[in-house]
């Protein structure tokens, strides 16, 4: 996989050829939409949207009386999403091409919240959900998906025997903290409840992604945007070369062995609410 080049987020076409709705953020957003509140005439806050794929749903299916706001730093996606709402000519989306952590909204001026596999982006999630909060009207629902500890398990249980199988024990120490960060349903639930809000409902499920071998999941395009540049940096300075020939060559025997690289994906849709009587 050397000769890949990097994937340039910030390169203007970027926003152009990424997909619409990448299989990966699917399966999250199905279990979110299912659970929106579909009133007429709401403020809805997308926190984390990339391309819109979800505030777009939103706007359009809950009526021209809805105002959606999509909030993202992230300058290819939002050009994007400004690209899509023109063709669509829907008047009824608000962007906003910054942080989430300090949105400039009033209090209390947003109905729902919604962040669809933002929570393990934002680079400080518990600023975000207090700010969340604060824009929150009592009552207020947010719902927010998420992959959680376990996920690519099998991925990961090579990972760990290539770094042990080249004596890189710091790296173990590194991949296990890697893991770790996703978070439980407890410690998630805990971080929203901290933020302000109440947890009234977890839905969990799984799905899985197949590949036919190791070489063909290193080399799939979402895989190097949103996970290869992460497992480089777990492996020792200047090693992640042969580290990861070696772990291709061994995720690719395990495939062998059980006729297909099959990765599991816990997920988790959290549908919380800010207290009727919370300021």
């Amino acid at each position: 996989m050397h000769d890949l080049p990097d994937i340039d987020l910030t390169a203007p076409e970027f926003g152009d050829l990424y997909d619409e709705l990448p299989l990966w953020s699917a399966p999250f957003g199905l279990l979110l939409l299912d659970r929106v509140p579909m009133r007429a005439g709401l403020t809805i806050l997308d926190v984390g949207a990339g391309t819109g794929f979800l505030t777009i749903e939103l706007a359009e299916r809950c009526g021209a009386g809805t105002r959606v706001i999509a909030v993202d730093p992230w300058k290819a996606a939002m050009d994007r999403l400004r690209r899509k709402i023109a063709q669509r000519r829907l008047d009824n989306i608000l962007v906003l091409e910054q942080d989430a952590s300090a949105t400039g909204l009033p209090d209390g001026s947003v109905d729902g919240l919604v962040s669809n596999l933002g929570i393990n982006n934002f680079s400080e999630p518990d600023t975000v959900l207090r700010e969340c909060f604060r824009i929150a009207r009592p009552g207020a629902t947010l719902l927010l998906t998420t992959n959680l500890t376990g996920h690519m398990a099998e991925f990961y249980d090579v990972y760990r025997d290539v770094l042990a199988e080249l004596g890189q024990q710091h790296c173990l120490e590194v991949l296990a903290e890697h893991v770790e960060h996703r978070g439980s349903v407890d410690s998630i639930a805990e971080r929203i409840e901290d933020a302000g809000f109440e947890v009234n409902e977890v839905v969990t499920s799984a799905f899985r992604m197949r590949f036919v071998d190791g070489s063909s999941l290193l080399r799939h395009y979402f895989i190097r945007l949103g996970f290869v540049p992460g497992w480089k940096t777990i492996a020792a300075d200047g090693s992640a070369g042969a580290t990861f020939d070696l772990l291709e060559q061994r995720l690719n025997a395990v495939a062998g062995e059980r006729g297909e690289l099959a990765l599991t994906i816990p997920m988790a849709c959290f549908v919380a609410c800010k207290p009727p009587g919370a300021r």
